[in-house]
């Protein structure tokens, strides 16, 4: 299958590569962009189905202020709006503002978030040495391995408000980083009579097997200790330095950007004894090789404990600096696109992306800028400090849930496309495919702006 789905996208870069052969020099060389003043809004519809969460309705808005033009790609302000809602209870309401003018030489990034996940995926810890079978959740007929389609979720509701805060430090591209940000977690194992309302019987979730992965690692197992079963609160302080030479921060041509973040979350400012410390180092480098056309992208990224103990709850969040949002753990659609969401979750780990970037197609259009291009991708990641857990309640009977197998590398690769109106809102599809079986098989992402 995976053979297949290759020719297939690499028959599409062909005639893709004659298309822009013919004509993508002309359109570029020949497009001059229109300088952008006043507010710009940038909007998408969020329309899915999934038979188990629903019906997903909701939409995407981003507003810009570009001012009088004058730094336009830059922005003033943005400010970020998500809400989407499933018939089962998921969904996302969020804001994000940026501005490096509200305050006077401080550029502000401001977040409010609430996360309602009525699936989210949970696989154990520490990479390749938690197993994953997905005949445990395929409910083919044939199958006898059969025990949910949920088999590998948890319930997740997620409050975070952020604060951050970057300042010139020596000059315009080295900068300061301060911000806070507070978690509110709220974790179960899955509501199956919430997902089953309504459905006919046959289609109905069974009554997964004690509550699935995550209800063995809690309630039967004790490897989630009884105080982080129903999740917690944690406060995060974060500083930092942050070197920045890009061109143009939404699709860079050429430039660095790289990071050092360090995180604290005392204890006294959380629920439980969980005070910790971390350190974030991430270094992304842009490569123009055809002017205006094609680039060449990378990123490496290690995160770890400095010291202290963290819940199980905060292990799967990956911490950046800028406008960036915080995400979930590796795997998914802005970490290792093709790889299941979460797979990948330990204390230290590192990842990383190759990428290039083919901007084919460029045009003014209603007075909008308007660009369209491709992308080929590979990313990477993997555990290099385990997150230590007990496993002397497990059965000998359940204990292939724990293989010998040893973490290295979980690779994806795939490829993409992205349309962009005035520079700054970005929409992107991207198709990536697990290397490994034991990571997924393929993954379909649609969502906004390039992964970095």
């Amino acid at each position: 299958m995976k053979k297949i789905i290759w020719l297939i996208l690499i028959g599409f870069f062909i005639v893709t590569s004659q298309f822009i052969n013919a004509q993508a020099p002309d359109s570029i060389a020949k497009t001059k962009e229109k300088i952008k003043k006043g507010w710009s809004i940038g909007a998408i519809p969020a329309l899915a189905f999934d038979s188990d969460i629903g019906l997903k309705l909701g939409a995407v808005i981003n507003f810009f202020d570009y001012g009088n033009g004058n730094i336009y790609p830059a922005y003033k302000h943005s400010l970020y709006f998500e809400y989407s809602l499933t018939t089962k209870g998921s969904g996302i309401a969020q804001f994000l503002y940026d501005s490096k003018y509200l305050i006077p030489g401080i550029r502000l990034t401001a977040e409010a978030s609430y996360l309602t996940e009525r699936a989210l995926d949970f696989y154990g810890f520490n990479g390749y040495e938690a197993y994953y079978n997905h005949k445990y959740e395929d409910d083919s007929p044939d199958n006898p391995d059969y025990r949910s389609r949920q088999y590998y979720r948890e319930e997740r509701k997620l409050l975070r408000l952020r604060a951050d805060f970057q300042g010139r430090f020596y000059n315009d591209r080295i900068r300061w980083l301060a911000g806070i940000s507070y978690y509110d977690i709220k974790t179960d194992t899955i509501d199956v009579g919430r997902l089953n309302k309504g459905k006919d019987k046959s289609k109905q979730l069974p009554d997964t097997i004690n509550g699935g992965l995550y209800g063995q690692y809690a309630y039967l197992w004790n490897i989630i200790p009884s105080g982080q079963i129903h999740g917690g609160t944690t406060t995060l302080f974060k500083g930092g330095l942050v070197y920045d030479t890009r061109d143009n921060e939404p699709n860079p041509m050429h430039g660095i950007w790289s990071e050092i973040i360090f995180l604290w979350a005392p204890d006294f400012l959380a629920s439980g004894d969980f005070g910790y410390s971390k350190i974030c180092l991430t270094h992304r480098q842009y490569f123009s090789l055809v002017p205006k056309r094609l680039t060449f992208v990378y990123r490496i990224a290690y995160q770890a404990k400095l010291w202290g103990k963290l819940p199980y709850y905060m292990l799967p969040f990956i911490y950046n600096g800028g406008n960036s949002l915080d995400r979930d753990g590796l795997g998914g659609a802005k970490t290792i696109r093709g790889i299941l969401r979460n797979r990948i979750v330990g204390e230290d780990y590192l990842y990383g992306t190759l990428e290039f970037r083919w901007k084919f197609f460029q045009t003014v259009f209603l007075k909008q800028n308007i660009y369209a291009a491709l992308n080929v991708f590979s990313d990477f990641g993997m555990v290099t400090r385990n997150f230590e857990i007990d496993k002397s309640n497990v059965p000998a009977t359940s204990m292939n849930m724990f293989p010998d197998d040893k973490e290295k590398l979980h690779i994806s690769y795939g490829a993409g496309i992205h349309a962009a109106l005035n520079q700054n809102f970005v929409a992107a599809i991207n198709y990536g495919i697990a290397a490994d079986k034991r990571d997924g098989s393929k993954g379909l992402y649609i969502n906004l702006n390039w992964l970095f």
